[in-house]
């Protein structure tokens, strides 16, 4: 009987175990590293106010973070935190959409039925352009330098010349449109929550060239897309996320993710999808090809971070959330009654690798 890699007559064996040492060290450094570049809250800055709020757009170049807050949009600095404006009258604002080759930016007000239209130095507001009943998502495509509006009550989409600031048409969905997505060369996607379903518009034509379904997706809220491999990322409610063939309408993989998902972002830097999670979960998806997607991580947040902005130069996220009061009683009109706001609670979370 020898004992290994003391005894001379083990030789073999010793100069075996002493060539996988190195190797073993190699793949333990490995480890450890993969394991250091993981998402993680670096950075928390109290912003406070009052009301809730509903979608976050970065504006990398600009530097430039803008978080819609119920009766106005905040303008933060995307480096510091600090805040550099602010977008009044923009009553029950959900999106913003930017056009920087215009130099203008655009909300949608969901209580008002409008879009405003602001100067993106100065954020002055220059006008506002009627939109169908509650517009919530919003978004800009670049070939045809056209806004679009999602309007969640009239379930349908108002289409706005972003040069002029004029209203060209209003396309009818089949459903109650959610989170929207531009591929930016003339097709606007968007997710269709009340029949899961995901719809393909013309931005040239102004129509709507296919509606398909996303089972096992269920009401699907997020979408955001990698343009070059022409994948679709929608955040379902039953915690996965459908990755959709942009050209075909196929479903192509169902990672899961967190539980309460609203928004979604892609990097194409990094080749990662995110889906930000209400119950304080952010779910990294990796893209490993453009047919194979899995859950790379997931990343504690704070209840609530349910919406995010994604900054494609830096690639960190940053997530919105506050702290809750209890929920009021419920009543026959209001059987699910959300909880509110505690005032000066509110607080900006950058994730960063």
């Amino acid at each position: 009987m020898c004992m290994r890699i003391i005894a001379p007559e083990c030789g073999f064996t010793r100069t075996l175990v002493r060539g996988l040492v190195p190797l073993i060290l190699l793949v333990m450094a490995v480890t450890v590293a993969a394991a250091g570049q993981g998402y993680k809250v670096v950075k928390t800055y109290k912003i406070g106010g009052e009301g809730g709020w509903d979608y976050l757009t970065a504006d990398s170049s600009a530097r430039h973070l803008y978080i819609s807050r119920s009766t106005h949009v905040i303008v933060l600095d995307l480096d510091s935190g600090k805040q550099v404006g602010d977008i009044p009258d923009t009553p029950g604002v959900h999106g913003i959409a930017l056009a920087p080759e215009l130099g203008r930016g655009f909300t949608s007000n969901g209580r008002e039925g409008t879009v405003s239209i602001f100067d993106l130095k100065t954020l002055a507001t220059s006008g506002k352009v009627k939109a169908g009943d509650n517009p919530d998502a919003i978004v800009y495509d670049p070939a045809t330098k056209r806004v679009f509006t999602f309007n969640g009550r009239s379930h349908d989409s108002t289409a706005i010349d972003a040069t002029h600031g004029s209203v060209l048409t209003t396309i009818k969905l089949e459903g109650k449109p959610e989170f929207a997505a531009s591929d930016g060369r003339g097709e606007i996607f968007v997710n269709i929550e009340d029949k899961s379903e995901l719809t393909a518009i013309d931005a040239k034509k102004l129509e709507v060239k296919a509606t398909w379904p996303l089972a096992p997706c269920q009401e699907p809220s997020g979408l955001s897309i990698d343009r070059e491999h022409r994948r679709l990322f929608a955040g379902c409610d039953n915690k996965m996320m459908a990755v959709v063939n942009a050209d075909t309408g196929k479903v192509l993989a169902t990672p899961a993710i967190g539980e309460g998902v609203d928004a979604t972002r892609f990097d194409p830097g990094t080749g990662l999808a995110f889906a930000s999670c209400g119950e304080g979960v952010l779910s990294v998806i990796r893209e490993e090809s453009p047919h194979k997607f899995s859950l790379a991580e997931t990343v504690p947040t704070r209840k609530g971070a349910r919406t995010m902005a994604l900054d494609s130069k830096t690639h960190n996220v940053y997530v919105v959330t506050g702290e809750f009061a209890p929920p009021p009683p419920a009543t026959a009109d209001n059987p699910h009654p959300r909880p509110s706001i505690v005032p000066g609670t509110f607080v900006l979370l950058v994730l960063a690798q």
